[in-house]
């Protein structure tokens, strides 16, 4: 399938991006790469394959049991900063 640096240049704008010329050849061609092979699954002959192949019929999920847990103290040893018996981190969200 065939795009267009114009469509490439769109939407680096929908995404405030910056692009120089050589990425957004770059970035042409790559996304013509991804068009083409999501061209070629679309294309696959799937009549004959069941929806379910590979997926096993089981739970997959474990039992929850209680069991032995570290040592709090031991663990916040290696912390550079603690606060209440708690790793404390810098804040992240303003």
């Amino acid at each position: 399938m065939k795009i267009s640096r114009e469509e490439i240049i769109h939407i680096a704008k929908l995404a405030n991006l910056n692009l120089t010329d050589a990425e957004i050849d770059k970035y042409t061609n790559d996304m013509e790469d991804i068009l083409n092979f999501a061209n070629t699954v679309n294309n696959v002959n799937t009549e004959n394959v069941d929806e379910t192949i590979g997926a096993d019929n089981y739970n997959v999920f474990r039992k929850d049991e209680i069991g032995e847990s570290f040592d709090r103290e031991e663990l916040l040893k290696n912390a550079p900063s603690q606060d209440e018996g708690m790793f404390r981190i810098p804040k992240v969200i303003g």
